[in-house]
């Protein structure tokens, strides 16, 4: 089922593209501010790898610090609006799907927002393994994710924890892995893969995270 899950998620993002900044977002403007402070906060620098880069919001404020950018998405839609959107010199673009994609370089940052709760927990260890490999020496791993007190706005489907229905303007409908983020908890985990992670509160609804291999300064 976890690939069915996963097959339908990303057929979901595409379907959204056009519709998922005023969905996801609201005032699109708050948004882009809101995302500007919290880059900066969290100073992304060197080369930047963003995965699930979506329609390029975050995209945008992380070419500003970094050298360069590298931004992947698996929804060809959400790739398009977001290389239309940043025509900075120093952000390249790929359609990809992280649980495959194998590149020769390797990143100094791995940013990704609002993605680490769309990882089923089968393939969390996995993800996380990836990212080892991903990650120069002393790099960090920064994210973005919403706290797990926002978990009731979330129809889930009976007898599936991490399985919500959601619904488009359309009316179409899909069925997307969704596991809100309990800090405590992701950073007892992450601990036991060998990361030290800190993770913060920004507002009532976000949570904001650092990682670094154990041993890492």
């Amino acid at each position: 089922m976890t690939d069915e899950a996963l097959a339908d998620q990303v057929d979901y993002y595409r379907r959204r593209a056009g519709e998922y900044d005023v969905t996801a977002y609201g005032d699109v403007a708050a948004a882009r501010a809101r995302i500007a402070r919290l880059v900066a906060e969290m100073r992304p620098a060197g080369r930047v790898l963003e995965i699930a880069c979506g329609t390029g919001l975050w995209t945008e404020a992380l070419a500003g610090p970094a050298d360069t950018v590298t931004a992947i998405d698996a929804a060809p839609e959400a790739v398009e609006i977001a290389h239309g959107r940043v025509r900075s010199a120093n952000v390249s673009f790929e359609v990809a799907d992280v649980f495959s994609w194998n590149p020769d370089t390797r990143f100094d940052v791995i940013f990704f927002s609002a993605w680490l709760s769309h990882v089923p927990m089968s393939r969390f260890e996995q993800f996380w393994q990836s990212l080892r490999g991903l990650l120069a020496e002393d790099g960090r791993v920064l994210f973005i994710d919403e706290h797990v007190d926002e978990r009731e706005k979330e129809a889930y489907v009976p007898g599936r924890d991490e399985i919500v229905e959601r619904r488009l303007r359309d009316g179409s409908t899909f069925r997307v892995i969704k596991n809100f983020v309990d800090p405590d908890r992701l950073e007892l985990r992450l601990r036991r893969l060998g990361w030290d992670c800190a993770i913060r509160r920004d507002g009532s609804d976000w949570v904001c995270g650092e990682a670094r291999l154990s041993g890492s300064p």
